[in-house]
C-alpha cells in the first residue's frame, strides 16, 4: 500500500525526494501519512481534492479482501 502512494505522489510532484509515506496500525484501522514539500501539497491533493480521493479509492480496492479500514492523511 506504501509502495502504491508513494508511486503516484513521486509521480506528481515537482521534488521527488521530499515525499514520505508511513504507516501506523492501531486497532483496525491503518493510517497511512503522505508528507510532501509544501509547495507540492497542492499537487497532491488536487483541484476539489479529486487526485486524494482517487488514491484513497484506490487504497479501498487494494485492501478490499482485508478488514482493515485504510485512512489517508496528506501532511
Amino acid at each position: 500500500m506504501e509502495d502504491l502512494i508513494s508511486y503516484i505522489a513521486t509521480s506528481l510532484v515537482d521534488d521527488p525526494s521530499q515525499v514520505k509515506v508511513a504507516r501506523r496500525v492501531s486497532g483496525g484501522t491503518t493510517v497511512i501519512e503522505l508528507r510532501v514539500a509544501p509547495e507540492d501539497t497542492g499537487r497532491v491533493i488536487g483541484k476539489g481534492g479529486h487526485v486524494a480521493n482517487a488514491m484513497r479509492a484506490l487504497l479501498r480496492t487494494a485492501t478490499q479482501q482485508k478488514a482493515n479500514r485504510v485512512i489517508l492523511k496528506i501532511i
